[in-house]
């Protein structure tokens, strides 16, 4: 027992020899990934093993992660509220500053009622198991984000997938298959290619057909609408989606996730979203840094108009190098093909003070490795011009 014991602890046994075996095969397939800590804030220079390099691959869109209105209503809010919420919200872990944000995020949203999660991943694996059950049938695009794919699994509900944004394919398929209840699901700002759904149709189909629909505006919240509220703001659709999932921590700089509903729903999900009811509350401190950043996203369109004069920018230079692109979102995908390639176009261009991320498979299909540049309001004119000019150099070689 006592060898047992110390063996465990070592870290040898069964479990790391798998996971040697599984960490080879990844190495094989130049898929192993590896963390590398910043040692600054976000922002769109960062500094990175002590060199700083022009920021291409946050989600900070808006510049709002380092913002000083977020920071010091996170500052007094830890002052007020301590740090950790102790517990769940069904528990002690819901404070007024969880209550203030759900209620100002439903304002934002226009929606009957918000209900806070820890994250998107948490958000969508919540919703979707919380309702649809073995026998419902959920309509998924099939470039959905891992989050939207996981929650289906794990709803048990039977799982349909269209081809991506073919909202005929998913007519046929609502009309094929018979269910209890239907929904269909998919991203307004789909992730790696960032290009935009079908969101009106998407309403048509699924209110002809009995359908709940559920939009995850992740990438869209803060950047996309009139106050920034989303792609279905800016379709006047609000009214017609079922669930709206948003999150915190990419244009808003913070951290979490939200789902506006009606208030039925969201009442539903703080009794049965398995990943909210059985975690530890989001902190305090962040909820009142996300209710600033939301005030900072409706008083400041600037920080909005200069995103996407940046992305005007970005996309017209990619035209002049003869890569297809739309100015649809903040993310532009530039595919490269295998997952060597994607590597060592991402180190050329970090040799010339560029840090875009490397995207291979599993997070996109084989043979579509890419760069994925994700643009900021805090980039100048100059740092766009040299993303540009870098890539040309990069893509020539």
């Amino acid at each position: 027992m006592m060898e047992l014991g110390l063996q465990a602890r070592s870290g040898v046994g069964p479990a790391a020899d798998w996971a040697e075996d599984e960490l080879r095969a990844l190495e094989r397939q130049r898929l192993r990934r590896h963390l590398e800590p910043l040692e600054s804030p976000q922002g769109a220079v960062v500094k990175l093993a002590g060199i700083e390099l022009i920021n291409f691959s946050s989600n900070d869109y808006l510049g709002l992660a380092n913002d000083p209105a977020v920071i010091d209503a996170a500052s007094s809010a830890v002052h007020r509220f301590g740090v950790g919420s102790g517990a769940s919200r069904l528990l002690v872990g819901s404070s007024i500053a969880h209550q203030r944000l759900e209620q100002r995020l439903a304002e934002f949203g226009r929606a009957e009622a918000t209900v806070l999660f820890n994250s998107g991943y948490a958000a969508n694996v919540g919703i979707l198991s919380a309702l649809c059950g073995p026998e419902d049938a959920i309509f998924s695009d099939e470039r959905n984000h891992a989050s939207l794919i996981d929650g289906c699994r794990l709803s048990r509900a039977k799982v349909a997938v269209y081809p991506h944004r073919d909202v005929k394919a998913l007519e046929r398929l609502l009309r094929a298959i018979s269910a209890r209840r239907k929904l269909v699901c998919t991203e307004s700002v789909f992730s790696m290619d960032g290009d935009r759904a079908p969101v009106a149709e998407l309403a048509d189909v699924s209110q002809r057909h009995r359908a709940a629909l559920l939009i995850d505006e992740a990438h869209a919240i803060g950047v996309i609408g009139p106050t920034g509220a989303g792609l279905c703001e800016e379709l006047g659709l609000t009214d017609s989606v079922d669930v709206r999932v948003g999150t915190l921590g990419k244009a808003l700089g913070v951290f979490g996730a939200f789902a506006l509903s009606s208030r039925a729903v969201s009442e539903l999900l703080f009794n049965r979203a398995r990943s909210l009811v059985f975690s530890t509350a989001l902190p305090p401190a962040l909820c009142a840094s996300a209710e600033a950043a939301i005030s900072r996203v409706e008083g400041s369109p600037q920080l909005r108009a200069r995103l996407w004069r940046n992305i005007r920018r970005f996309s017209e230079g990619l035209r002049g190098l003869g890569i297809r692109s739309r100015a649809d979102s903040a993310i532009f995908p530039v595919v490269v093909g295998d997952a060597q390639r994607a590597l060592s176009a991402a180190q050329r261009l970090r040799e010339r003070g560029l840090l875009v991320k490397p995207i291979r498979p599993p997070t996109v299909p084989q043979d579509t490795s890419r760069l994925r540049f994700s643009l900021s309001s805090a980039h100048s004119d100059e740092q766009v011009d040299l993303a540009l000019s870098a890539l040309r150099e990069v893509l020539s070689l």
